[in-house]
């Protein structure tokens, strides 16, 4: 039986409960960090708070707590599990709605870190791109909220052709981003991605690409991106904290150039590996 973090301690998760007035279960005002922990370090974590709070900020969702509870909080859950590399989510809400107050559900969670296949990082996945359109005067673009229903119908659109991800585009014919990741493409050995004010997600994973594309002298950019863009790409990747970074090989069943991994994106794959093991140790 697993503990969780629930507000202001910890508890089974069996006996977590979450008032049936609060705001994220009614309305999906929330926002969430999912994390990853390797050799029981939790990787970017200070980058994780800060896009929750700027996120918190933006949608008038009050948090009480500092950035140093939060931290314990986290460690204490992969504590009281005995976990050491773990996939992690720490949920915020509204919280509990009412006339005169509203208080805020925290809660954090951790279970056994599972990763992708490791064939998708030696012979890439397949995308597809999503039916669905990326409004960019949503207030909530941009922001990783609960209200991800649209994400996971998406998700679910990719799955039923074998693929791993879906690509959104704009309401505007923009390129955006995945369901569950940011989107990178590389032509004439050159790295490029959507602008954050495409708006697209201010991903942990991406940001953490474009340092190290930066800093081994790979030209990296953010920029408008189109259909165009996209399927006349050399090579195509996609990144969150859980995959790293995966190398797409096929869009809607059409190769992306050769159809293989590119050199570009195998160098990123590697670096990756190496920034976390610098960070947090060797990969157990």
């Amino acid at each position: 039986m697993a503990k969780v973090f629930l507000n202001d301690g910890l508890v089974q998760d069996n006996q977590a409960m979450v008032s049936v007035s609060d705001g994220g279960f009614l309305y999906g005002m929330g926002l969430f960090e999912t994390m990853r922990s390797c050799n029981g370090k939790v990787f970017c974590l200070d980058d994780h708070l800060e896009r929750l709070f700027a996120g918190a900020e933006k949608l008038s969702i009050k948090i009480p707590y500092k950035e140093k509870f939060l931290e314990e909080a986290i460690y204490s859950v992969l504590q009281a599990n005995g976990l050491s590399n773990a996939r992690l989510r720490l949920t915020i809400t509204s919280g509990t709605i009412s006339a005169d107050k509203s208080l805020p559900t925290l809660l954090i969670t951790a279970s056994e870190f599972k990763p992708y296949p490791e064939e998708y990082y030696q012979k890439g996945v397949e995308a597809v791109l999503s039916p669905y359109r990326q409004n960019p005067t949503d207030p909530t673009c941009g922001l990783k909220t609960t209200s991800y229903m649209a994400r996971m119908l998406s998700l679910k659109y990719a799955q039923q052709y074998k693929a791993a991800e879906a690509l959104w585009f704009t309401t505007d014919n923009r390129l955006a981003e995945g369901c569950i990741s940011n989107v990178f493409l590389v032509k004439d050995s050159a790295v490029f991605t959507p602008e954050l004010n495409t708006p697209v997600l201010a991903g942990i994973a991406r940001k953490t690409v474009l340092k190290i594309a930066s800093d081994n002298s790979v030209r990296c950019s953010e920029k408008d991106l189109h259909i165009d863009d996209l399927l006349e790409a050399d090579e195509v990747f996609i990144t969150n904290v859980v995959m790293q970074v995966m190398p797409v090989i096929k869009i809607d069943k059409r190769d992306v150039a050769s159809g293989k991994i590119g050199p570009i994106t195998k160098e990123l794959i590697r670096l990756y590996d190496k920034l976390i093991e610098e960070t947090c140790g060797k990969k157990q």
